[in-house]
């Protein structure tokens, strides 16, 4: 890669770099879903190690130290930890606020007794639609049922509760069904979280990629429900980047807010950036946070504005989305240091277009979904559920 900045900051520059703020702990790749727009990477089967109890407790003490305030418990599935509990009483003696981030499959009325003990603030329950038939679909499993009777549980223990479906081709069109599903559990609040292409998503982009007609549709619909509502639940729609002409902030900018921790112990600045080549990922296991944080070459390499190719480096702009995602850079480019695609300002805007124009006309009948699973990965999902 260009522009690689030094893999290890003087004092000076250490006191410009700020804490981290958000601790994403990926507890495990393993996942009784197999979502076909799941973040993880492809070849997650691979990395099947995972970091023990007396492991992670370390990192979150680590994490805290630095001056994380937020910490998510994802994977994966998270609630496949037998000692998630454990981790969760040991986050909230640090003075965390925690998140569970689950497809719901696990969570019993004890388990969430026991998680409501050990201190748990907050859970984030998906959903894949509305409907029995397109969630079971999606996930390639049969859980609906199951997460309604989760979302009354979730209530029934007093918890805020957020609701979370990714959108795409498949279900945009169901978006009304589906902020009136959250309506009726109790939502406080709704994340519709338009597909953005990385990990099985970016394998399954002419399948997902939806017409520019259904994307507008359903933002109609969401300002519709928006005015009606009011305060009854917060609804979150966020268009996705390839309809866009400039870039969001990658994670609020590289190795400036979320820190990520893999199953294995590989820190990652953003959730993707595992698939990004040229880019060796500290591992807690050997490094501290601090050191990992201030000076690893993985946070360093596109931290702050001095790595920018042009356009970006000369764009009077370049604050507001710090060059956009690395991923989509090196996913549309080959290249993850140049300029975020999505920008309309950049040479490669093109190709933003073709994979739109190619996906947004591509017959669904032509692209069969790849979902999150074959013979090797079932195996690993459906194995020990005690960290290794």
């Amino acid at each position: 890669m260009s522009n690689t900045p030094s893999s290890v900051a003087g004092s000076s520059e250490l006191a410009t770099i700020a804490p981290p703020l958000w601790l994403l702990a990926e507890l495990t790749y393993r996942c009784p879903l197999h979502c076909a727009f799941c973040y993880n990477p492809l070849d997650y089967a691979r990395h099947d190690r995972e970091l023990d109890t007396a492991q992670w407790k370390r990192v979150l003490t680590e994490a805290r130290g630095l001056g994380a305030a937020q910490l998510g418990f994802s994977g994966g599935e998270p609630l496949l930890r037998d000692d998630l509990e454990d981790l969760v009483a040991h986050a909230r003696g640090l003075g965390f606020y925690t998140n569970l981030i689950t497809s719901g499959v696990g969570l019993t009325d004890a388990r969430l007794g026991a998680l409501r003990e050990a201190g748990l603030d907050h859970i984030q329950l998906s959903f894949q639609d509305s409907t029995r038939e397109m969630n079971d679909f999606l996930s390639s499993t049969r859980t609906f049922a199951l997460k309604q009777r989760v979302a009354s549980l979730i209530k029934a223990h007093g918890y805020p509760m957020v609701l979370n479906c990714v959108l795409h081709r498949y279900n945009l069109p169901h978006v009304g069904a589906i902020i009136e599903m959250a309506l009726e559990m109790g939502a406080e609040y709704l994340e519709l979280a338009n597909t953005q292409y990385y990990g099985w998503a970016w394998e399954n982009r002419l399948a997902l990629m939806p017409t520019e007609a259904q994307l507008r549709e359903a933002e109609a619909v969401v300002a519709s429900y928006r005015a009606k509502i009011g305060k009854r639940c917060r609804i979150l729609f966020v268009v996705p980047d390839y309809y866009e002409t400039r870039p969001k902030k990658c994670m609020n900018g590289w190795g400036s807010v979320l820190l990520g921790i893999a199953p294995d112990g590989a820190a990652l600045p953003c959730h993707a950036a595992r698939a990004l080549p040229g880019l060796t990922l500290p591992n807690v296991a050997g490094q501290s946070l601090h050191d990992i944080w201030y000076r690893s070459d993985a946070f360093q390499r596109f931290r702050g504005t001095a790595w920018m190719p042009e356009p970006c480096r000369s764009c009077d702009e370049r604050e507001n989305d710090l060059g956009g995602c690395r991923c989509q850079a090196f996913l549309l480019t080959g290249d993850p240091a140049r300029t975020d695609p999505v920008c309309d300002k950049s040479p490669d805007h093109a190709r933003v277009r073709e994979v739109v124009l190619h996906g947004a006309a591509a017959a669904i009948a032509e692209h069969p979904l790849v979902f999150r699973a074959d013979a090797a990965s079932r195996a690993f999902a459906a194995g020990s559920t005690k960290a290794r």
